[in-house]
This record gives C-alpha cells, structure tokens and sequence, in this order.
C-alpha cells in the first residue's frame, strides 16, 4: 500500500473505494452515467481511535460501507473517501 500523505484524526477511516462495476451479471455493458456509486472499498489509512473505543478495522481491509457515507477527498490525484468507523458496516473476509 502507498503511503498517504494524511492521517485520519480519531475514529476516522481512509476507503479507497473498489471501482464502479463496468458490465452487468449478463454481460450488458453499462455507460458511465448508469454506474452506481460503490459500496465498498479497502482501508488504506487509519486514525488512533477513541479513548474508550479502539478501532476495530485495520489498514488493508476490505469494508462495506453506507452508500452515502463519508465525503469524498483527492489526495495526490486519487479519489478516496473519509469517514467514521460507524459509518462501515462490515469487513469483507
């Protein structure tokens, strides 16, 4: 994993979101501006936690997450989104 040059704050996460699905089950190719948003990703930073609550995802997970969760960010021309532990639903094994 590349090295970000940010770091999460608190009970913050970093997702790089997985890539938009280009073709259906079916084989149907689907336009850009019919792919939806992804709901899942993989960790790629994370912050120090709360006090009282320690993080329980790691930095190369693989996650679920809230199709309107986080807020986007660009960081060295990558899109990645942020946003809190609570926002993730899952771990992907």
């Amino acid at each position: 994993m590349a090295e970000l040059s940010i770091k999460p704050l608190a009970d913050r996460v970093v997702v790089e979101p997985a890539p938009a699905e280009q073709k259906t089950a079916s084989g149907i190719i689907i336009p850009d501006n019919a792919q939806e948003k992804p709901q899942r990703g993989t960790i790629v930073a994370i912050g120090t936690g709360k006090p009282d609550e320690p993080l329980t995802v790691e930095v190369g997970n693989t996650v679920l997450y809230g199709k309107y969760a986080g807020t986007e960010i660009n960081v060295d021309g990558k899109d990645y989104l942020i946003m809190r532990e609570s926002d993730i639903f899952a771990i992907l094994l």
